[in-house]
């Protein structure tokens, strides 16, 4: 997994809704939170997604953007979007292209890891945050970090 102070692999795709998603023009708006996931609709990915979901406005309000990415292709993710309201893109990397530049592909290939990535404007990783099970981790742990950030950034 590649670790904090590291250059965040670029990333660009096409989210649910057809949208080109490029995280040099993210990052020039603020930090990114990127978070991988195993699969869309099982019942940790859910939970995780609408935590996501449920903390977007105090993200936002920290000037956060919010991508999440699993291997299922972009008609799931739109399904999955719509069915609990996220209203945030949904990336696919159906090759683990992603996954694998962000090095969290399990051994033998098995899939993501469920890990969040926050980075900054400047392109470095801010914060890595890898939690199997405890998916409210992920969201307080993001949360915690960008208000550091927020509260350390020259005025």
């Amino acid at each position: 997994m590649i670790s904090i102070g590291d250059e965040a692999p670029p990333f660009d795709g096409q989210d649910q809704n057809g949208r080109t998603v490029r995280s040099q023009a993210l990052l020039s708006e603020g930090p990114v939170v990127l978070y991988f996931y195993p699969r869309d609709f099982t019942p940790g990915c859910t939970r995780e997604a609408c935590l996501f979901r449920d903390a977007f406005e105090d993200l936002a309000g920290l000037g956060a953007t919010i991508v999440g990415v699993s291997s299922d292709d972009a008609e799931s993710h739109r399904k999955f979007a719509a069915r609990y309201a996220l209203p945030f893109s949904l990336l696919s990397d159906g090759d683990r292209r992603l996954a694998r530049a962000y090095d969290i592909v399990w051994p033998l290939g098995l899939g993501a890891r469920r890990v969040t990535f926050v980075i900054g404007r400047d392109g470095r990783i801010r914060g890595a945050f890898h939690h199997e099970l405890s998916m409210a981790r992920h969201v307080s742990e993001v949360k915690a970090l960008l208000a550091t950030m927020r509260s350390a950034a020259p005025s």
